[in-house]
């Protein structure tokens, strides 16, 4: 993310995006947390702190994770809602989306253990 105030920060050692306010002394207000199964990347957590919401943040994390797989060429497979929802309504996104299967469900349950 290019913007002068929130940066994007890939922590793949903890298998998720962050969301940084630079203004905040990089505060962490935001995620996208993801599993990575037989060459898909599975994103079923997305959060953006309640006093960040309606600035389109929660989609601008979205939109880099997205490309960030795709550039991996990893598919995604949109287990939470919200990417469910941003994958519908941005078919121009250079992504390719996998249905959910067992596998994909099993991987997040173990994660979120």
């Amino acid at each position: 993310m290019s913007d002068e105030r929130y940066a994007i920060e890939h922590r793949a050692d903890q298998s998720r995006y962050v969301l940084l306010d630079r203004q905040s002394g990089d505060a962490e207000i935001g995620e996208e947390e993801y599993v990575d199964v037989d060459g898909d990347r599975v994103l079923f957590h997305t959060r953006v702190d309640e006093e960040y919401g309606g600035q389109g943040l929660a989609s601008r994390l979205v939109r880099e994770t997205v490309a960030a797989a795709a550039a991996e060429g990893r598919a995604i497979v949109p287990v939470c809602p919200y990417v469910k929802a941003w994958a519908e309504k941005h078919p121009d996104a250079p992504h390719a989306v996998v249905t959910p299967t067992p596998t994909h469900l099993r991987a997040v349950a173990e994660r979120t253990r």
